[in-house]
């Protein structure tokens, strides 16, 4: 956080000294306001990149077996550009190194964790074990150390989405 701080102050810096340098080579013709309406305009644009750009950096960095299944945009008040470009605000993800597969009662069954990348202040993740039966398309949490599944929670999945075509390839 305090990096993004720093990083807000030197990109109003270089936008000030390029208000300054406008001032300059206007022969000082430009109003002296050029110059800290270009510094709050940099700092702007920086926090502006930044949080666009937040997305593409998360996803750089994870597996290459690592898929992203869901992705959710805003748009907020606050941030009126959001209006014309929703702002990322959070994604899914499912690790396929790390599916279980197995079968019961001739049934595919398989174990995935759902990890969940928010955006916040400071950046949220979370990750939670489901199992997917890809012939009913049902799937459920899996609660506890023991993960034992949480039948209250059964969700049927349509088996056109990514968490169903990801989980469930062969079927």
């Amino acid at each position: 956080m305090i990096w993004h701080l720093i990083a807000a102050a030197f990109a109003g810096l270089g936008a000030a000294g390029v208000g300054l340098l406008l001032r300059f080579a206007s022969g000082k013709r430009a109003p002296r306001w050029v110059v800290p309406v270009f510094a709050g305009l940099g700092m702007l644009a920086y926090q502006v990149n930044y949080e666009y750009a937040w997305f593409d950096n998360k996803r750089a960095r994870l597996p290459e077996s690592a898929t992203v299944i869901s992705v959710e945009k805003e748009q907020m008040l606050w941030r009126p550009w959001t209006y014309l470009f929703p702002l990322t605000t959070a994604f899914d993800v499912v690790d396929q190194d790390n599916l279980v597969s197995s079968q019961v009662n001739g049934e595919p069954l398989v174990e995935f964790i759902l990890y969940r990348f928010e955006k916040s202040y400071q950046d949220l993740v979370s990750h939670q074990p489901h199992l997917i039966n890809c012939a009913t398309r049902e799937k459920l949490p899996l609660v506890g150390e023991e993960r034992q599944p949480d039948v209250a929670k059964m969700q049927n999945i349509d088996p056109s989405t990514p968490l169903f075509k990801t989980v469930c390839p062969d079927t």
